[in-house]
């Protein structure tokens, strides 16, 4: 069960403020664990229009230093293993064309989407944040919809870190519109291994339940913000009998898997 876990596209660097260790330190850790792929996915910058400088992400100014970073690094153990250049970002409706004209400057790989907040990040709700509002519940499904339906994200990070704790029915029937989407448009979801080792609310089992009963594609992702998660074993442990509990439809590599995808469309 260990070696379906070759590729592992979700990790952070310290540039976003919350993630420590040197990027080399995550791709050794990545080459003794044993990992053919390793993709870096760090807090993408976002160029709000309304000036605001967010602390949980990378500068504007430092983008051109980490991609410098993990293109040197792919190079130099390109006969160990693969390195791919990404970002995590949020769907945010007012700043979203923004952020790929900055983007567009950068040969990036891939992005992934994680949506922290619900429609902008100064003032706005922290998507894991308790509530029992369903409205908030509600803006948070359609802000994931919204960002899968562009068509820019290869899946969808920690789709459970809403933490809603109002009815059990009201939260069904929206993650079942979340994953009737994401089935719709052949997007994988994660089972984040960060929240499975920091013991989070999420990975959350009622939305599990609900992607295994929904025929999901599921992918894995460690969320890795220091070298010594890349590869948390007990955690991945953890995941894997998840998916085995809820008949998951585990891809083995996301990213060669959304190539193909696009390849057919």
């Amino acid at each position: 069960m260990r070696d379906s876990f070759l590729h592992n596209y979700h990790t952070h660097t310290w540039r976003c403020h919350h993630a420590d260790g040197e990027d080399r330190a995550y791709v050794e850790s990545a080459i003794r664990c044993g990992l053919k792929t390793l993709g870096f996915s760090d807090h993408t910058p976002y160029p709000f229009s309304n000036g605001y400088e967010s602390h949980i992400r990378m500068r504007l100014d430092q983008m051109e230093d980490y991609v410098s970073s993990v293109l040197s690094l792919k190079k130099e153990y390109e006969r160990d293993i693969t390195i791919r250049l990404g970002v995590e970002a949020e769907y945010y409706p007012r700043d979203f064309e923004r952020l790929l004209r900055f983007m567009d400057d950068f040969p990036l790989d891939y992005m992934i989407l994680g949506q922290h907040f619900l429609t902008d990040e100064k003032d706005d709700f922290y998507s894991g944040s308790m509530t029992k509002d369903p409205l908030l519940l509600g803006i948070y499904v359609d802000r994931t919809i919204q960002g899968m339906e562009t068509g820019r994200f290869l899946y969808l990070a920690h789709p459970d870190l809403i933490h809603f704790t109002g009815r059990s029915s009201v939260y069904r029937k929206e993650m079942q519109r979340l994953c009737r989407a994401a089935k719709r448009l052949d997007i994988p979801l994660e089972i984040n291994l960060q929240g499975i080792w920091l013991n989070r609310h999420y990975p959350t089992m009622e939305f599990w339940r609900v992607a295994g009963e929904e025929g999901n594609k599921v992918v894995i992702g460690s969320d890795a913000h220091s070298p010594d998660k890349v590869v948390p074993e007990e955690a991945l442990h953890k995941a894997f009998a998840m998916a085995e509990e809820y008949d998951l439809k585990l891809v083995d590599d996301v990213y060669e898997e959304g190539r193909q995808r696009n390849r057919n469309a």
